[in-house]
């Protein structure tokens, strides 16, 4: 049975959720499935109407009872098809996180998107979902618990297992994801600033370019801080060399504000660095106490008190890198990830 594997717009970029569906195709081809990408055309989550015209064609062209994946970002292009095809149909959602729950979402837009999602999931054979918390979500849009699976992404790790050397000179800071909103940045560099009598470095890496306007913001932001010195925004890397950036850092931070699961925490845990991050969302699914500091999202005093702890604390670091060690050797690698996704998928579609 083919796959029809729908994306919202290329499937190469760079963000966990795009990664994790071009792993899951790769892994499913691998596997001797066959699977047809089709890239939607447009902006999303905000559609026009070339855009849900393109998604009608796509599961018009699909001949009955064919089986196909819908990304969740995807899902306000099908709004006026969705019901009609699910019928015939073999409809699978694959949703990240809930797209009412993005962060500087007018409250117009948040109540829009709830109300779309509400709507459209429980008409799908089922919901993929990366972890129990967005699960949870499905099920307050009224999809049963029985047609949704919890399919958690797999985690590139190194070889040999990760050691921290000591080394002369501030304490290296890593935070990896897209420059938008929901992760946080803005309330790093605040939090950062309070702390400017302590030696730390940060590099930021992921796209500067999905949301400008908080990337801009983020810049004003470092240079009201006069912190271009110490801040480095060097947008996308590549996937093969994001190694290297985990390899060369200290400690993982990045204060979001919601996650869906949080790839970039879960290769954090894989390299062995100790994290300070929000209790929002998935991270604490993903994140142990054990190797991280987790304070409330949006809550910029506590987050200065944990960068404060983990900056004058080597031990403290040295315990959280251990525990980080130890959590990200029990992650799933990316072909036990595709297997279980795709018993999901089958069990659900059947």
């Amino acid at each position: 049975m083919t796959i029809a594997f729908i994306v919202p717009g290329a499937l190469d970029q760079l963000t966990g959720g795009y990664l994790f569906d071009r792993r899951i195709v790769d892994g499913l081809r691998d596997a001797g499935r066959a699977v047809t990408v089709h890239e939607l055309p447009g902006q999303f989550p905000e559609v026009d109407a070339a855009t849900r015209r393109a998604a009608a064609a796509v599961l018009g062209g699909l001949p009955d009872g064919s089986a196909a994946v819908i990304d969740g970002l995807a899902l306000p292009a099908f709004a006026e098809c969705l019901i009609p095809e699910a019928a015939r149909l073999k409809l699978v959602g694959f949703v990240h996180h809930p797209l009412a729950l993005e962060t500087g979402l007018a409250a117009e837009a948040g109540q829009r998107f709830a109300a779309l999602e509400m709507r459209l999931l429980p008409r799908l054979r089922g919901v993929l979902c990366p972890s129990e918390i967005t699960g949870w979500a499905m099920q307050e849009y009224g999809v049963p618990r029985e047609r949704i699976e919890i399919t958690r992404p797999g985690t590139d790790k190194p070889a040999p297992p990760p050691r921290r050397a000591l080394h002369e000179g501030p304490l290296r800071l890593l935070a990896v994801g897209t420059v938008t909103p929901r992760k946080g940045h803005l309330l790093l560099i605040e939090a950062l600033a309070a702390l400017d009598d302590r030696a730390w470095t940060l590099r930021c890496i992921g796209s500067l370019t999905r949301d400008p306007l908080t990337a801009a913001a983020l810049e004003r932001a470092i240079a009201r801080h006069r912190r271009g010195d110490r801040v480095a925004l060097e947008g996308d890397w590549p996937p093969d060399r994001i190694g290297i950036a985990y390899a060369e850092a200290d400690a993982f931070v990045l204060p979001s504000h919601h996650e869906g699961y949080g790839m970039a925490f879960a290769e954090a845990l894989a390299h062995g660095l100790p994290i300070v991050g929000t209790s929002a969302g998935a991270v604490p699914e993903v994140v142990p106490a054990t190797a991280s500091l987790l304070v409330p999202p949006g809550d910029r005093d506590a987050l200065v008190a944990a960068l404060r702890l983990l900056l004058d604390n080597a031990d403290l670091r040295a315990r959280l890198a251990a525990g980080a060690v130890a959590a990200g050797a029990a992650l799933p690698d990316w072909p036990t990830a595709v297997r279980r996704w795709l018993a999901a998928f089958d069990r659900l579609a059947a």
